[in-house]
This record gives C-alpha cells, sequence and structure tokens, in this order.
C-alpha cells in the first residue's frame, strides 16, 4: 500500500515538471503539422470526391432543394468539408497519439531512473521491438476478451466491471513492461509481476477510467460541431497528460519495486554464513623430499 500511494503522488508531482508538459503538447504539435502537411496537398482532392459522392447521393439530391427552400441552403455547402474534417481527424489523431506513446514512455522512465535511481543497473530485459510485439499480442488477445464478455455486458452490473477489468489487465501488462525493459532481467520482472500483480492491476483498471474523461470531450466534439475545433484538441491533450501520469506511476512503482528487489538479494548475501576456513579438512601436500 505504501508503495502504491508513494508512486501515485510521485507521479503527480512529475506531471507539473517542465519535460513532462512540453511532451504532452508534442501530439498537438504533431496534429498541426500532419494537418496544415495534409490540407496542402490533399484538401482539394478530398473535397472533389466527396462533393462527386454527394452530388450521387440520392438521400442528398432529395434534401438539397428541400433546404434550400427553407432557408438552409447554405448547409449543403458546409457539409462536404465537415465530413471531410470528421474522416481525417481520427486518422491524424490516432497516428499522432501512437508516435507520442513510443517517444513518452521510455523518456518518461528515464526521467524518473535519472532522479531517483541513477545507480541502478540496467539489465536490458526486454527491447523495442519485442516490446511492441507483446503489446500488439496483448492488444489483440484484450480485443478477443472484450469480443468474448460482451454478452454479460446486458447484466448491469457486468458492464461496469468487465471492460474495465480487462483494459486494466492490458494497461499494467503493457506498462509494466515498458517501465521494466530498460532496467529489470526478465527473471526480476516475473518476480515483480508476481508479487505486485494485484496492485499493478488496480493502477491499470484507475488509469483506464482516467482515461474515459477525456474521451467524453471528444464525444462532445464530435456532437458540437461548432466547438469541434476547440474541443478535440483539448481531449487530445488531456488524454496524453493522462497517459503521461500513467506511464510515471508505473515507472515509479516498478523501478522502486525493483530496487527493493534487488537490495532484498543484496542483504541476503550479506546475511548468509560465511565460510570457516579452518574448519575445512585440510588437505596432505608432500615435502619436496617425497617428490
Amino acid at each position: 500500500m505504501n508503495l502504491f500511494l508513494d508512486s501515485f503522488w510521485r507521479a503527480l508531482a512529475y506531471c507539473i515538471r517542465p519535460r513532462v508538459i512540453a511532451l504532452s503538447f508534442l501530439p498537438l504539435v504533431l496534429m498541426i503539422t500532419l494537418t496544415l502537411g495534409l490540407g496542402y496537398w490533399y484538401w482539394d482532392a478530398a473535397m472533389d470526391w466527396v462533393r462527386s459522392g454527394l452530388e450521387a447521393n440520392s438521400v442528398v439530391s432529395t434534401i438539397g432543394p428541400w433546404l434550400k427552400s427553407v432557408g438552409f441552403g447554405s448547409l449543403k455547402l458546409v457539409l462536404a468539408p465537415l465530413i471531410v474534417i470528421f474522416m481525417v481527424t481520427p486518422v491524424i489523431v490516432l497516428l499522432s497519439l501512437l508516435t507520442v506513446a513510443l517517444l513518452m514512455t521510455p523518456a518518461l522512465t528515464l526521467l524518473v531512473a535519472e532522479r531517483r535511481f541513477p545507480q541502478l543497473e540496467r539489465l536490458r530485459g526486454g527491447g523495442l521491438v519485442s516490446g511492441a510485439a507483446r503489446a500488439m499480442g496483448l492488444t489483440l488477445l484484450a480485443l478477443f476478451a472484450m469480443l468474448l464478455s460482451s454478452p454479460l455486458w446486458l447484466v448491469p452490473p457486468l458492464i461496469l466491471v468487465l471492460p474495465p477489468l480487462i483494459w486494466g489487465w492490458l494497461t499494467y501488462r503493457v506498462m509494466a513492461y515498458d517501465a521494466l525493459a530498460e532496467h529489470a532481467s526478465p527473471m526480476e520482472r516475473s518476480e515483480i509481476f508476481r508479487r505486485h500483480r494485484g496492485w499493478l492491476l488496480l493502477m491499470g483498471v484507475l488509469c483506464g477510467f482516467m482515461g474515459a474523461a477525456p474521451s467524453l470531450i471528444w464525444a462532445s466534439g464530435a456532437l458540437l460541431a461548432a466547438a469541434f475545433v476547440l474541443l478535440v484538441p483539448l481531449a487530445v491533450w488531456l488524454y496524453t497528460l493522462v497517459f503521461a501520469f500513467s506511464s510515471l506511476w508505473f515507472a515509479h512503482f516498478c523501478l522502486a519495486a525493483l530496487h527493493a528487489l534487488r537490495g532484498e538479494a543484496v542483504a541476503s548475501v550479506v546475511a548468509s554464513p560465511t565460510i570457516d576456513v579452518q574448519a575445512l579438512p585440510l588437505r596432505h601436500e608432500p615435502d619436496c623430499a617425497s617428490r
């Protein structure tokens, strides 16, 4: 419990550090860059493609004259840009968040290690490629579990329990692995997972609930087209901040657990009984005259 609360408050305090705040704005910078680049090269082509599709659509062709007769003919003009924006924005956000996720977790883990555990030896028990493959496999497994358990969601209490548990399990397995990949050996990582599985799962579930708040803002931006431009970047920034907090929480918890585990190993070696050399049987060595 002490490790759980200590790592929580430390992660919260680290979120106001300039490096963490700068990393939290990184997806917004990527979003603006991608938006300007794609808009410069593909906006006209995308608009022509959407307009041709709308003109060929019988429903739009039917309601177009009616909208014009009631004074809302301008809605047809803004329909094509809105469709392009709604189609492209999720792709841009997803690419930005994936890029930040690959960059942020190692950087935040390094920050925690440099400030709290500078003497902690790096055994490099996990690599970038193996970690990405492992995260992909665990994600597919979690999606399968979600699909398999979806009929149980009709029972009112279970819909509030099963999805958070599944995503919490996925969060702790991925983030705890990333937090220990640079410093822990595979055996140390397995031991930490065995000892602290309950606390790590609870951390994953809580991080999953915190990640739901930006999703509500995202949904509001999708429903309120006028506020879409403001609410979606706000949701992306908050989601990145939650992701940064989650990475810091797991980094503080896992590195502290690793430090304690190695401290136990050193203490056990020091406390082990030393060999009494005088009690060992002496081996008879022949003298020079007998050779």
